[in-house]
C-alpha cells in the first residue's frame, strides 16, 4: 500500500522529513559535491576491485572447485577398482583352494596307490620267499631222506653181516639196500 498520499494529507510531515533531512546534513557537515565525488571513487574502486581482485579469487576458487570434483571422481574409481579387485582377489583365493584341494587328492590317491603297489610287491616277495624256503624244506627233506637211507642201509649191511658173521657181496648188499630203502620209504 501507497503511504505518500496519505501523508502527504496530513499536511505537511512531508515537508517536515525533509526540513529534518537538510538539518542533519547542515549539523554533520553534508556538502552534495563531496557525496557525488566518493560515490564515484567507491565505483572506481568497486571495478578495479572487481577487475584485479574479485575476479582471480573466483578463477582459483573454482579451479579448486574443478579439482576437489575431479578428486571426488577419483576417489569414486578407486573405490569402483578397490571392489573389482577385491572380487578378482576373491575369485583368484577360489581358485587356488580348489586347486590346492585338487592337488592334495591327486597326492591322496597317487600315495595310496604307491602304498598298494608297494604292499603288492610285499606280498610277491614274501610269497617268493616262502617258495623258496618250500623248495629248500623239500630239498632238505629229500638230502635227509637220501642221507637217511644210506644210514640204514649201511647199518642194516653191517647188522646182518655181523649176525650171519658172512661178508655180505655186492649183489646181496645192493638187496637188502632196496628192501630197507621200500620200509624207510613206507
Amino acid at each position: 500500500m501507497n503511504y505518500l498520499p496519505i501523508l502527504a494529507a496530513e499536511g505537511g510531515i512531508l515537508d517536515s522529513l525533509s526540513e529534518s533531512a537538510q538539518r542533519t546534513g547542515e549539523t554533520f557537515g553534508f556538502n552534495a559535491w563531496l557525496f557525488f565525488s566518493q560515490i564515484i571513487s567507491f565505483c572506481i574502486v568497486a571495478f578495479l576491485l572487481h577487475k584485479f581482485a574479485y575476479k582471480p579469487v573466483l578463477n582459483i576458487l573454482e579451479v579448486r572447485r574443478q579439482k576437489i570434483a575431479e578428486g571426488l571422481l577419483n576417489a569414486e574409481k578407486i573405490k569402483q577398482q578397490l571392489a573389482e579387485s577385491e572380487v578378482r582377489y576373491q575369485e583368484i583365493l577360489t581358485k587356488a583352494n580348489t586347486e590346492a584341494q585338487k592337488m592334495i587328492d591327486e597326492a591322496k590317491s597317487s600315495a595310496q596307490a604307491l602304498a598298494d603297489k608297494r604292499a603288492q610287491a610285499a606280498i610277491g616277495e614274501a610269497e617268493a620267499i616262502i617258495a623258496k624256503a618250500r623248495e629248500a624244506t623239500i630239498a632238505e627233506r629229500q638230502r635227509e631222506l637220501a642221507e637217511l637211507k644210506k644210514e640204514v642201509t649201511r647199518l642194516v649191511i653191517d647188522t646182518t653181516s655181523k649176525v650171519t658173521g658172512k661178508v655180505l657181496n655186492q649183489d646181496d648188499q645192493r638187496r637188502l639196500s632196496e628192501e630197507a630203502a621200500r620200509e624207510v620209504a613206507a
